[in-house]
């Protein structure tokens, strides 16, 4: 089994992300927070977060993957999920445990909060390196194939879980960037600070945009498999949006004035 965390900011996004497209994603079990619809799940999480208003990434998402040859049962993955986040010291907070059906190995989707349900913060410190002792542990524990058998199999489910990773990062970048930009030109420098290059398809010999990719690493995506939004027409709609608003925007501060 294999363990790979990611801390952020958005836990609309995340929740979004992981728990929209209900044909993809099951919800084994949620704790604190309304999981019949994202948008109520992210809020019950930021509800949460405001009681330590200075913990700007308080999102946990942690990605268990595992191994081809293990067949385990929903309960099975439950049990480990939350022995998983026991050990990693995230407990006495909300978190929901998602099963995603995408890919041709099993692999969860843990969300979770850094802000507990006092409203103290739990510590996110080598939080990755926290993870990853913990699936080596509850690997050994409930005898599954360990990470370190490094054949052709091992190697395939490592570029899986590298590639959900980097998907996710491209997710929550242009997310968090597009409501601070007016072009695709400002869009490709806010992106290029987080690593990940924009790629566009043209219509035939002409410079008309007919599509939009991001890449990042050795990994490229196009933009509607990340999110139907991150299409070319959904960005150049959502940026238009955007420039629509500002003149109102200015009036109503001017109104204040």
């Amino acid at each position: 089994m294999i363990s790979k965390v990611i801390t952020g900011k958005s836990f609309y996004g995340c929740c979004r992300y992981v728990c929209q497209d209900q044909q993809r994603a099951v919800i084994l079990e949620s704790e604190g927070v309304r999981e019949y619809s994202f948008l109520k799940m992210g809020h019950d999480f930021e509800i949460n977060r405001q009681q330590s208003p200075g913990k700007h990434k308080a999102v946990f998402h942690g990605i268990l993957s595992f191994h081809p040859d293990d067949k385990v049962t929903d309960e099975k993955m439950l049990q480990i999920a939350k022995e998983y986040l026991q050990n990693i010291g995230l407990t006495d907070t909300q978190y929901v445990i998602v099963k995603h059906n995408d890919t041709n190995h099993q692999h969860l989707h843990l969300i979770g909060n850094f802000v507990n349900n006092k409203g103290k913060v739990i510590s996110d410190s080598w939080i990755g390196l926290r993870g990853k002792k913990a699936a080596q542990r509850l690997t050994q524990q409930h005898k599954l194939t360990p990470s370190e058998e490094k054949n052709i199999k091992q190697t395939n489910l490592e570029a899986l879980s590298n590639e959900q990773v980097a998907r996710y990062e491209i997710y929550q970048a242009v997310n968090d960037a597009l409501p601070r930009c007016k072009t695709l030109s400002d869009l490709e420098k806010q992106l290029l600070k987080e690593g990940i290059d924009i790629q566009y398809k043209f219509k035939g010999d002409t410079q008309q945009v007919q599509g939009i990719s991001f890449k990042k690493g050795s990994f490229a995506f196009k933009g509607s498999s990340i999110d139907r939004k991150m299409s070319i027409a959904g960005i150049e709609k959502t940026l238009q949006q955007q420039l629509q608003q500002e003149p109102k925007q200015a009036n109503r501060q001017g109104l204040r004035r």
